[in-house]
């Protein structure tokens, strides 16, 4: 088999015993797996919760804590833990782990998000396995339902990942709660995350984690938008449990379509984390050659601008009826694209002494 680059997710079930605390027995069974993954060639990076679930007995919780200072409490403690026990698990394959603590606002600036790119790019070319969690110690909003799911997929798609791998306690997706009602169907294989399927996808997880199963199927849906062709829901046993999955033996769901195309990471940075500056609504000339030309945004299609935004910036762009189109990283100013809208490409230069033609370059533009 060809070298891979693979994005597993470790959800705080699949590490932690029934009381709570790290299970050392799991986590030597998964570090075992990835390193069956690494002997036969392919890189590795794991995303992994558990410091909250991990920590909180040291701290004297009976249980996992419900109020933000207790869980950022338990996740100070417990990640110490966490990344001691991966850290010397994985010695004992000669195998270097690095730890990197993130929050979704590492990706909001452009320079952050190339900078955490260029930083596991060097990381996996010196073979080593990165282990990424949120800084739960630190943020709030990050703390909340499923976001390690969600860590996961923006990961796998800022990476260029061949496959996303999601454990869990369940194996895989059912129509119904498998847990409620033991007829429910399974899915083995689903092409696409559609709203139907979206829509019936619970809320609820185990009381160890935060995530549930439709934070999963958000992610799987995410990731295989960003060119993740690859996305397995479930679980697994043994050391070759990695090597199943990939193989097409998992036990759980695998989602995706394989012609799927990769989406530069400039785009995703547009799409999934830029701050809206501003609105930029087109005439019907202009969305027809942006929406199914594949053209870029010249000024003689603008129509209004709204807001008050910088060359750089991010706005979103729609029609005339107010429809999103889309969102890209404009060329111009508010104030240039003002004194510019409906005017051709030459004098839009002449008028504004710019080397542009496009108010938005189609490589820096995300079209829905």
């Amino acid at each position: 088999m060809s070298k891979k680059r693979i994005v597993v997710k470790i959800g705080s079930s699949s590490l932690t015993n029934e009381n709570g605390g790290l299970s050392h027995e799991k986590l030597i069974e998964h570090t075992n797996a990835i390193a069956e993954l690494k002997k036969n060639g392919h890189e590795v990076i794991l995303i992994s919760s558990g410091a909250v679930a991990a920590g909180f007995k040291l701290l004297g919780y009976p249980s996992r804590p419900v109020k933000i200072a207790g869980k950022q409490a338990a996740a100070a403690v417990g990640q110490g833990l966490l990344i001691q026990g991966y850290t010397d698990a994985f010695r004992e394959h000669n195998l270097v782990a690095a730890q990197l603590l993130l929050t979704r606002n590492d990706f909001k600036s452009q320079e952050q998000y190339q900078n955490a790119y260029s930083t596991l790019s060097e990381l996996l070319k010196r073979n080593i396995i990165p282990i990424i969690n949120e800084n739960d110690s630190t943020s709030i909003a990050e703390l909340t339902f499923g976001d390690n799911d969600m860590l996961s997929a923006l990961v796998s798609g800022l990476v260029h990942a061949n496959y996303l791998i999601i454990l869990t306690d369940i194996n895989g997706l059912y129509d119904e709660d498998p847990r409620a009602n033991t007829n429910a169907k399974k899915y083995h294989y689903i092409p696409e995350i559609t709203d139907n399927l979206l829509k019936n996808a619970k809320d609820t997880g185990s009381k160890l984690g935060t995530g549930g199963m439709r934070s999963k199927v958000e992610a799987a849906k995410t990731a295989n938008s960003l060119g993740v062709n690859h996305i397995f829901i479930g679980t697994g046993i043994g050391k070759r449990k990695l090597i199943d999955i990939i193989d097409g033996k998992g036990d759980g769901t695998y989602i995706g379509k394989p012609d799927q195309k990769i989406v530069k990471n400039k785009k995703q940075w547009i799409a999934f984390h830029s701050a809206i500056k501003g609105k930029i609504f087109i005439d019907p000339g202009a969305k027809n050659a942006v929406l199914l030309q594949g053209k870029s945004l010249l000024p003689v299609g603008i129509k209004e601008i709204h807001g008050t935004f910088q060359a750089g910036d991010v706005v979103e762009v729609l029609s005339m009826d107010g429809k999103l189109l889309g969102k890209g990283q404009v060329n111009y100013s508010s104030n240039q694209l003002e004194s510019i809208k409906g005017k051709g490409s030459k004098e839009a230069k002449r008028t504004t002494n710019s080397d542009f033609v496009e108010a938005i370059h189609r490589d820096h533009l995300i079209t829905y």
